[in-house]
């Protein structure tokens, strides 16, 4: 048996039918991409000058476009999305997308923004080497992803019901880069000026099953190649609600989940 390439943590088709099935659930828990894209927006206003060609990647309908909705000096905005789904509901013209092939010639754009979708690529070096590559010099990234210490707690306590039922524990909760890595990591690909901080959402819920319900609607559900492909025993999940419950308790008796964004501002060198 072939052992699993450490580099290759996702699955692409699986990140893929997550955001689709997430279009067919309506969109429905939208508030974090909607944070992201208004920070995203915020950050570009205050840059003055104009971008007369911007890649809007991860475009998940369009949320960016309508937050924008002409503001930020764009001539012409291209939508992307790994999504078929995601990518037909977004303006034209739009592409669907491999994250780790992107199908744009060197130089093609004044501006890349990416709301909440590059935690989901294997090679997060690669990705970003294309980026820059893809930027005219001068020109600007602005991309938020989640972080490393989002959905700790859940995490932990999936991996500790699995343990008790099951003996073992199958990758549950998607790992996430660290905060003190990408700006590195920027400046590997050839970025100058990088800018990283992170923020930190923290969600109440009813409990544990509401949570991942949202995760679902969202299309943020496990895409690790490697994660368990049976049906999770219902004993298993009402254990991992319980021990989050205890972790992750709330004043009011519902449970708190912790999401990380990291924000990313970085340009292509001038000439």
């Amino acid at each position: 048996m072939k052992p699993a390439d450490p580099l290759r943590i996702f699955d692409p088709y699986a990140v893929r039918r997550h955001r689709a099935r997430a279009a067919r659930l309506g969109l429905g828990a939208e508030f974090l991409f909607e944070r992201a894209a208004a920070d995203l927006a915020e950050r570009l206003g205050e840059i003055k000058r104009r971008f007369p060609a911007a890649l809007d990647l991860g475009c998940r309908g369009g949320l960016m476009a309508r937050v924008l909705d002409g503001r930020g000096s764009i001539d012409r905005l291209i939508s992307a999305d790994p999504s078929e789904s995601l990518a037909r509901r977004a303006p034209r013209p739009a592409a669907v997308v491999d994250l780790e092939a992107l199908p744009f010639a060197p130089q093609s754009f004044d501006l890349v923004l990416s709301p909440l979708v590059l935690h989901w690529v294997n090679d997060l070096p690669g990705t970003l080497l294309q980026l820059r590559r893809m930027l005219k010099p001068g020109g600007l990234l602005l991309a938020t992803l989640f972080g490393g210490e989002t959905l700790g707690a859940l995490h932990a306590a999936l991996i500790d019901a699995e343990l008790e039922s099951a003996g073992g524990a199958s990758p549950r909760v998607s790992p996430f880069a660290d905060l003190r890595d990408l700006g590195g990591l920027l400046q590997r690909a050839g970025f100058v000026e990088p800018v990283v901080d992170g923020d930190r959402t923290d969600v109440e819920y009813a409990d544990a099953y509401a949570l991942m319900r949202d995760l679902r609607a969202m299309g943020e559900v496990n895409a690790q190649r490697e994660r368990r492909k049976a049906l999770t025993r219902r004993s298993t999940l009402a254990r991992a609600a319980a021990l989050f419950r205890e972790r992750a308790a709330a004043p009011d008796g519902r449970v708190v989940a912790t999401f990380q964004t990291i924000n990313l501002t970085a340009w292509s060198p001038a000439r």
